[in-house]
């Protein structure tokens, strides 16, 4: 308990808001699957566009349907798109990244073309794109998501390599004739994944909005199933009715992606041994 407690002083209120935040995503994208208060596409008319009660905390929908059961399930959504597109682009750029490092000449220039011809086109609309030509399923999304976030991943891996394969201990242990895997293995992917991770925690919440987006206009997931982004046009195709649904599916975005946010700040200032002195004696 004491380290806990001397950790959370240590990240400051911010840093706590954002672990527990994202804790408490996961745990939820966990056990929505098998746990609900309700079932989340159980139809009550009687009760529809309810307000928030203690029965339904977060009030019903149009076809009164349980709010809290489904914004749960709609964590699981999220969550699964979020890191399944965050996986695709840290190892995708990472190995590509790598490759540029090590690959001078062709191969470099050819990977930093690619880079630069991925990155001239928005992530939605490369996702609208393929969404047309493959479908709308969750997979097709997180895969395009992550590929066109590829390059970002693979510029930040190759300049933290390049900048480390520089250093003074690396250099020693080419001299003593240590093998370009060891190299590798031992201090290249060790002193990236800091850095890469980071980067990963702070584009969560932009895929998070992607995907929320895409689904709002109806080419992302498509209703029934319960995406945050179908929850939030369920709820302004029925704004006359109530604002209720609308501001709890935009709080909860919100608070998600704030969570995130705050998450990747924190781990960013942890690998900064100056920003986290700098935190503390502001504190």
């Amino acid at each position: 308990m004491q380290r806990l407690t001397r950790f959370a002083g240590k990240i400051g209120t911010s840093g706590t808001f954002g672990f527990a935040g994202v804790a408490i995503l996961l745990l939820t994208a966990i056990i929505s699957p098998a746990f609900t208060p309700h079932d989340p596409n159980a139809i009550d008319v009687l009760h529809r566009m309810a307000l928030p009660s203690w029965e339904h905390w977060f009030g019903t929908d149009h076809l009164g349907r349980d709010l809290l059961s489904r914004h749960m399930v709609g964590t699981s959504v999220a969550m699964a798109v979020a890191l399944g597109a965050a996986f695709i682009a840290l190892t995708g750029g990472t190995i590509l990244g790598l490759l540029a490092a090590y690959m001078s000449g062709y191969v470099e220039r050819a990977i930093l073309i690619a880079f630069d011809a991925i990155a001239s086109y928005p992530s939605v609309i490369l996702a609208l794109a393929a969404v047309a030509v493959l479908g709308s399923s969750m997979v097709t999304i997180s895969a395009v998501i992550g590929f066109a976030l590829i390059p970002h991943f693979g510029r930040v891996a190759r300049a933290q390599t390049l900048a480390i394969r520089r250093a003074p201990f690396v250099e020693a242990e080419i001299v003593v004739g240590a093998s370009e895997a060891r190299i590798l293995m031992h201090h290249i992917l060790p002193n990236i994944a800091g850095p890469l991770i980071v980067l990963a925690s702070l584009d969560i919440p932009i895929i998070i909005a992607i995907e929320a987006g895409m689904s709002f206009l109806g080419l992302g997931i498509r209703p029934p199933s319960a995406s945050w982004g179908v929850l939030l046009q369920d709820g302004y195709q029925n704004l006359s009715e109530s604002m209720s649904p609308v501001l709890i599916s935009c709080g909860v975005l919100a608070v998600a992606t704030l969570a995130f946010t705050l998450l990747g700040e924190t781990l960013r200032k942890l690998g900064d041994p100056r920003a986290v002195s700098n935190s503390a004696r502001y504190a």
